[in-house]
């Protein structure tokens, strides 16, 4: 049925007090973690699609960028798959992301220009080693965010994400990845570690990017 204005109202004002959490978070910390973060029926509709998945449909992970991506199993060991919007929940996904991009523009006056996103799947014993999403100058991502798709995920099953403080001296906190957690911290700044996980791990794992044009070349292109 479709939802009515009062319903639409009362989701508009959940979506509005989740996104102004994440920016006082971001504000006051530069990291910030919410259990039960995504909207339900938005986590049912990922979950259900990657419940489709085949391992074939993943491809092995990679380090570094564009051509200097390389396979190295000894850093990481999980699979992805890029969400390009071609399905119903990857479009939702994206719509969701878009807003809370123009909720941060807004008030935090980030200039955050893009945003991309995969799927990950972390096998029994994959793991992913200490390591920043970015480094000072050298690229464009700005915010990482990632969103956890793991029903009735128990303390022995391990494959926390662990956020280490900004010289990667001492750890601040381990994360659950508990079905529709969320956690967006600064790119830049936190060095962190997927352990090694004892049962599938499923997850988004996303970037919000500024605009690093150079020579009028539009990074990420248009």
């Amino acid at each position: 049925m479709p939802s009515s204005s009062v319903d639409i109202a009362h989701e508009q004002d959940v979506e509005h007090r989740l996104f102004s959490r994440i920016a006082c978070d971001l504000t006051d910390k530069g990291y910030s973690v919410i259990p039960n973060a995504l909207p339900g029926l938005l986590s049912e509709q990922l979950f259900g699609q990657i419940q489709s998945l085949h391992s074939h449909d993943f491809s092995e992970a990679g380090v570094g960028r564009s051509h200097d991506q390389t396979l190295n199993r000894f850093v990481r060991r999980d699979a992805i798959r890029w969400i390009e919007g071609d399905t119903l929940p990857e479009k939702h996904w994206l719509d969701w992301s878009g807003r809370l991009q123009t909720y941060l523009n807004r008030h935090l006056f980030l200039g955050l220009f893009s945003y991309e996103s995969h799927f990950s799947h972390y096998r029994p014993g994959d793991f992913y080693r200490k390591h920043l999403d970015a480094f000072r100058g050298q690229t464009n991502r700005r915010l990482s965010t990632v969103a956890y798709l793991n029903p009735g995920w128990m303390p022995d099953d391990d494959g926390e994400l662990v956020l280490f403080s900004e010289k990667g001296e001492g750890e601040i906190l381990r994360i659950t990845p508990a079905y529709g957690t969320l956690a967006i911290f600064l790119s830049e700044t936190f060095p962190h570690e997927v352990l090694p996980t004892n049962r599938h791990r499923y997850s988004i794992a996303g970037w919000f990017r500024v605009n690093g044009s150079i020579n009028d070349q539009l990074d990420p292109p248009a």
